[in-house]
Parts: structure tokens; C-alpha cells; sequence
């Protein structure tokens, strides 16, 4: 009888816990929302889209990957990854968003790689993280 009254309460403590932390995500830790009662959201949210070639593609060894990253503080705050190993990408300025284009290396052979992305934005906690994985043939 003790351990169904222990497991509500270390649910009801995880939901309390949960429920704070998330109330001062968005406020800051100060309480309050922003002026006028909205939500105390106040960063643009870097994004990572259109991946090419499409996710779990079949690719040769040396392929070219390309993808849009937008809400980026820069250039300089974009970086790519295979096995955890950088990647050197090139970066071009749409106005909008940057377009980020590299080559898988050409020795990996009969895998399946992850693209791994990191995208800094303007805030801190704005930053996005992303990627996608393909198949490389012979």
C-alpha cells in the first residue's frame, strides 16, 4: 500500500517541478509577462530547413549537402558535423537566410552519417540544433 502512495507523490512532485521550471523559462526567473500580458518570448528562434539531399537519402561518397539556416546571429556562428568532425561549409547571405552548402568526405564508404548543425542566434537560448542522417553507398 506504501509504494502506490510514493509513486503519486513523486508524480505530483515532477509535474510541480515541471511546471516551475517552464513558468521561469519564459519569464526570466523575474515573474511577469511582457508589456501588455503576451508571453515573455522575446528571441527569434534560429531554424535549420530545406536539407538536400532529403533525409535518409541514399549518396555517393563526396556528395554535396546544402540546407537554409535562418534567425542566425551570422556566418561565423554556423557549424556543421560528420561523426564530430567539422565540416567545412560554404555560407552565402540571402537577405534572409543563409544558404550552407559543404561535401560529405569521400572516404566514407557503406554508411549511414548524421549531418549534425549548430545554428547560434541573437539570444542565448534562441539557438537551434539540428541535422539529418543519409546513406552513403559504395
Amino acid at each position: 500500500m506504501r509504494i502506490p502512495k510514493l509513486l503519486t507523490i513523486l508524480a505530483l512532485t515532477g509535474i510541480t517541478q515541471q511546471a516551475w521550471s517552464q513558468s521561469t523559462e519564459s519569464h526570466g526567473g523575474h515573474g511577469g509577462g511582457s508589456a501588455g500580458g503576451g508571453g515573455g518570448d522575446n528571441c527569434i528562434k534560429a531554424k535549420i530547413t530545406r536539407y538536400h539531399p532529403e533525409h535518409l537519402a541514399t549518396v555517393a561518397p563526396g556528395a554535396e549537402f546544402s540546407f537554409a539556416v535562418s534567425g542566425s546571429n551570422g556566418p561565423g556562428h554556423i557549424h556543421v558535423s560528420i561523426r564530430q568532425q567539422p565540416v567545412d561549409v560554404e555560407i552565402e547571405d540571402k537577405d534572409t537566410f543563409y544558404w550552407v552548402k559543404g561535401h560529405l568526405p569521400v572516404d566514407l564508404k557503406n554508411a549511414a552519417v548524421r549531418i549534425s548543425v549548430t545554428a547560434k542566434a541573437k539570444a542565448g537560448k534562441c539557438d537551434a540544433e539540428g541535422g539529418w542522417l543519409l546513406k552513403v553507398s559504395e
